[in-house]
């Protein structure tokens, strides 16, 4: 299936149980709560979705339900980040024998790879599958950088169509899209830089933050496209205060606490990550009623 890469693409909390076992009732009403809030992809098992913390079974099952649940109304993104390309391809094989529609790949982690090794890590990937696959540069999470000059190599590749930017460095971005040509879709991971972003040519973000305010995040992203700046920037401004709040608590219990404050239930994170208590709950209540969400 061939899709057009653009919009805004939620990075998927995972629901679970108080048994931190996979909720599938919970999953289906948050993949409907975010396709009727105008979203414009799904973007599951990615880190916001605790990708780290799976099986590849559980993975399955996650992909499957989200692939069932979505039912063609817009395309799945599948996070299949692992350490090893072998790895990698093996989730890779999953998520195409699932059915969903492009891949999202982050730089392996714990190890620090040259561009070299990179390059020929992302390549094998692409040669090895059909659908398209898009690499996450997360240095924050990985300590592995991905490049401007590596990404235009690899934009290369048939298979490899773009790239979901979670650097946050605004200069580094712009460097990716000017290295890239049109057809290569780069794609905003830093939720407080999307107008910005816009502005210079990014196609579109993953952003964990739909997960909380998914039509906020999309208006973002409408208005730039309907022409209305003022509309699109007052959007960005609103949701800002709830990315800075990430800050509260051990990645990525933050928005998982506020999916379920605003009455989405999506369960508690696999420990060792917690819950907020204490100042830091309040804080991110506080933020969640200013912004008129809670």
């Amino acid at each position: 299936m061939s899709i057009e890469i653009k919009g805004i693409i939620p990075a998927m909390v995972t629901p679970l149980d108080e048994n931190e076992d996979l909720d599938e009732a919970a999953l289906r009403r948050f993949v409907n709560f975010l396709i009727d809030a105008g979203v414009h992809g799904l973007f599951p098992i990615g880190s916001q979705g605790e990708f780290y913390a799976f099986s590849p079974e559980e993975k399955r099952q996650v992909w499957e339900i989200v692939v069932d649940e979505t039912a063609g109304r817009v395309p799945v993104y599948a996070g299949t980040g692992a350490i090893t390309t072998r790895q990698v391809k093996e989730l890779n094989k999953i998520a195409e024998d699932v059915g969903v529609q492009a891949l999202s790949i982050m730089s392996p982690f714990f190890i620090s790879p040259t561009d070299e090794e990179l390059y020929e890590h992302y390549m094998d990937i692409a040669d090895a599958t059909s659908l398209p696959v898009l690499p996450y540069n997360n240095p924050g999470r990985t300590g592995v950088r991905l490049s401007p000059v590596l990404i235009s190599r690899l934009a290369e590749h048939p298979n490899i169509v773009g790239i979901k930017d979670s650097g946050g460095d605004l200069t580094v971005t712009i460097e990716m899209i000017r290295r890239t040509d049109d057809t290569f879709a780069v794609l905003m991971g830093r939720d407080s830089l999307i107008y910005a972003g816009l502005h210079h040519g990014i196609k579109g973000a993953i952003a964990a933050s739909g997960s909380v305010v998914p039509a906020l995040v999309v208006e973002i992203y409408e208005a730039f496209q309907a022409g209305d700046m003022e509309l699109a920037l007052a959007a960005q401004e609103r949701l800002l205060p709830l990315r800075l709040a990430f800050g509260l608590g051990t990645f990525p219990v933050v928005v998982r606490d506020a999916v379920n404050m605003i009455g989405i239930p999506v369960g508690p994170a696999r420990k060792p990550v917690t819950s907020l208590t204490g100042d830091a709950r309040e804080k991110l209540r506080r933020t969640l009623i200013q912004m008129g969400v809670l």
